[in-house]
């Protein structure tokens, strides 16, 4: 038994003596989400259909459940609670041939696969997390969903991913946050399994794969001011990387407008094996080193600036990916997230040496007598990507990427509707990197969220 289950079993034992106490039930809640999920992926290159295990479409429609129980706290100095998590996914449909699995791949778009490649009908999961409160700091073990700069939960596709381990948040200081835990287990968004942890470059689903059951992370928010806040993150993912975060987000009054600035600085080195083990290398474009996979070494700077006025939001960024590796962030193949201005629909733009501009406009048209309903598009260019092949020379020199993602949603704000959400999701990606393929992606989701308590 892990330290994990182990502590998950005595708080809830604890909690079977003091269900009744005022505070755990008075202020628990809980509800029931509803996503309807289609998505369509249009691999329009040539290179898609000669590609060994590659489509030229994917293609997956399903519904998820999200069930959803938050205790509040037993009486005392220490309070005590519980939290879960229920996930169900049911497919609706997944063509033959059409949901993303590969030989290598650990499931398909949204479903996992069975051992022919096919979509599994449903899959489902179960999460728990005790907690433990005592003034204002707070203790979890179990099931985490952490969104924070050095570790990021991916919600993109029918189900959420989450994580196994523990996390301490503390705001005892009045305007700071203090955040630190550990991971050893994520479950991705198409999986009913817990997996370790791993990179880009490392994490082949065969026995060339190589994982991590020990990240470790820290850090804190400040808010000099109501409108600056100063950030710090350390993360370490054991045999893979170190990596270091400063972020300052500040708001701006300008004439009737708000500008916010958003910059972001992340140093990554290796850590344990990555320095020296060629199966623990991330993926990148060290020359003299098979496909460009070498040890982790980057430096991220980025800044991006919004200014919304009168239900109009215009933004432009710029990104520099410096080193001989990509970026590194927890990345199992199973689906991810990264806290990257640049983060998109289908590509990151994090490359090693990458360079990335960006433009984006939203409109919130409630300014207009229709709250709810919104729309939005941005649009990313990368360039001087250099690749390196099996041979360990350059095989592609200032290479680029662009994508154009547009997304049009509409929430019910009132009435026996209230809720009910619809999204439409459209992303065009290119360009001319080697072993890469041009994409058009649509997403269709209908989402409902159900008070039960």
């Amino acid at each position: 038994m892990n330290k994990s289950t182990l502590a998950l079993a005595v708080a809830v034992g604890v909690l079977a003596q003091q269900a009744s106490a005022a505070g755990f039930i008075e202020d628990s809640k809980a509800t029931l989400g509803l996503r309807n999920f289609y998505i369509n992926t249009d691999n329009r290159d040539s290179a898609a259909s000669t590609a060994a295990g590659v489509q030229n479409k994917n293609e997956e429609w399903g519904q998820g459940f999200d069930l959803r129980f938050t205790s509040g706290y037993t009486q005392g100095t220490v309070g005590f609670g519980i939290d879960a998590i229920g996930l169900l996914g049911v497919r609706l449909d997944s063509g033959g041939g059409t949901n993303g699995a590969t030989s290598t791949s650990y499931g398909g778009t949204v479903f996992p696969s069975k051992s022919n490649g096919e979509a599994v009908d449903n899959f489902s999961s179960l999460g728990l997390t005790a907690k433990a409160k005592i003034s204002q700091t707070e203790l979890k073990l179990g099931t985490l969903q952490p969104k924070l700069p050095v570790i990021v939960t991916n919600d993109g596709r029918l189900l959420p991913q989450t994580f196994q381990g523990g996390q301490i948040t503390s705001n005892e200081i009045k305007d700071l946050t203090l955040v630190g835990g550990q991971i050893e287990h994520a479950k991705g968004r198409n999986s009913s399994n817990n997996e370790e942890l791993s990179i880009a470059g490392a994490n082949a689903h065969t026995a060339a794969g190589r994982d991590s059951n020990k990240f470790i992370y820290g850090g804190g928010d400040y808010k000099i001011t109501k409108d600056l806040t100063a950030q710090y993150y350390y993360g370490n993912l054991e045999d893979f990387y170190k990596q270091h975060f400063l972020g300052l987000v500040h708001n701006w009054s300008i004439g009737p407008g708000v500008l916010k600035s958003d910059l972001r600085y992340f140093n990554s080195s290796d850590d344990g094996a990555n320095g020296h083990d060629s199966a623990y290398f991330s993926s990148g474009n060290d020359e003299g080193f098979r496909s460009g996979r070498g040890k982790v070494d980057n430096n991220l700077y980025s800044g991006l600036f919004l200014y919304s006025v009168a239900g109009h939001t215009f933004g432009g960024g710029y990104q520099v990916s410096n080193g001989s590796s990509d970026f590194p962030w927890l990345n199992q193949g199973d689906g991810s997230s990264a806290y990257l201005t640049t983060d998109s629909q289908i590509a990151k733009f994090a490359r090693a040496g990458e360079r990335t501009w960006q433009a984006r406009y939203s409109y919130d048209f409630a300014k207009l007598g229709l709250p709810g309903a919104t729309a939005g598009i941005v649009y990313l260019r990368g360039d001087n990507i250099d690749t390196v092949g099996t041979n360990g020379r350059e095989n592609g020199s200032g290479r680029s990427e662009w994508e154009r993602d547009l997304t049009l949603a509409y929430v019910v704000p009132e009435g026996p509707l209230k809720n009910l959400g619809f999204t439409w999701k459209n992303a065009m990606w290119r360009n001319d990197v080697p072993g890469q393929r041009d994409q058009d992606e649509n997403r269709l989701i209908v989402s409902y969220s159900i008070p039960l308590l």
